[in-house]
């Protein structure tokens, strides 16, 4: 069977071992020792996360937290300022590819592995809440899920839920990535994945990198096909959303399943 897709048509200071180069800040003392300033700003934060959590802190000093790891020996704050700068959001930074993060100024392999280590725990957390449990009782764990791990991507990504006759989520597996308006998906892989795992139903889920969740007729016509196909077989699909940047479509509730 042919493959068809869903769409969305609506300078461095220095550098030593795996620290990031930043900009070019006074360093202090001999060997590099961060100036009592940074010291203390850096104490001070520290102190306002654990007393406050991050509801204390603005989305540059949050970001401030996880660059210190990275940067061990410079002010932050500039780079903090600079990513929120050019992705918009502290979401979106964290969700960043790695090949368009290192195109910013100051960020390097250090800084890019403490944001997609934070990227990933979020992501392992959210998905914790869903696992293994009924998924049409804990719906809106699932939506804060899917909002997690696909609403800020760049990229369109297609990921199937799995579940059993208890409707319990027994895996979730990614089944493709895409460009910024298309993911290629095949509708026998589908139906296939689903049977190997002994599912009785699923969920579709797939992201619309612009932000708005209305579905192409791309996306309907693919649904349509994966319902007939899963239907032959009994296998119900219980819902396909799609996930945009603030707010998610369900086909269930819109009428379209």
């Amino acid at each position: 069977m042919a493959h068809q897709g869903f769409s969305d048509n609506q300078a461095g200071l220095f550098l030593h071992g795996d620290e990031d180069e930043a900009f070019p800040l006074p360093m202090g003392g001999p060997g590099g020792k961060l100036p009592s300033y940074i010291m203390d700003h850096r104490k001070r934060l520290r102190a306002r996360f654990m007393e406050g959590g991050a509801a204390a802190l603005p989305d540059y000093e949050m970001l401030e937290l996880i660059l210190f790891r990275a940067i061990p020996r410079q002010d932050v704050k500039p780079l903090a300022r600079l990513l929120l700068e050019v992705f918009g959001d502290f979401n979106r930074v964290i969700s960043a590819t790695p090949q368009r993060l290192m195109l910013v100024k100051g960020v390097g392999e250090a800084v890019v592995q403490e944001l997609k280590i934070v990227e990933a725990a979020a992501g392992r957390l959210m998905r914790a809440k869903v696992m293994n449990k009924p998924l049409l009782s804990s719906w809106d764990a699932l939506l804060a899920y899917c909002q997690t791990v696909m609403a800020h991507r760049e990229t369109e990504q297609f990921r199937i839920l799995f579940l059993d006759r208890k409707n319990v989520l027994i895996a979730d597996e990614e089944q493709g990535k895409g460009t910024v308006d298309h993911v290629p998906v095949y509708p026998r892989e589908v139906v296939k994945r689903a049977l190997e795992l002994n599912a009785s139903a699923i969920i579709l889920v797939h992201n619309h990198p612009s932000g708005d969740p209305t579905p192409s007729e791309a996306d309907i016509s693919m649904t349509m096909q994966i319902q007939d196909a899963a239907q032959v077989l009994g296998i119900v699909v219980h819902d396909h959303l799609i996930i945009g940047k603030s707010r998610e479509l369900s086909f269930r509730a819109e009428g379209y399943l």
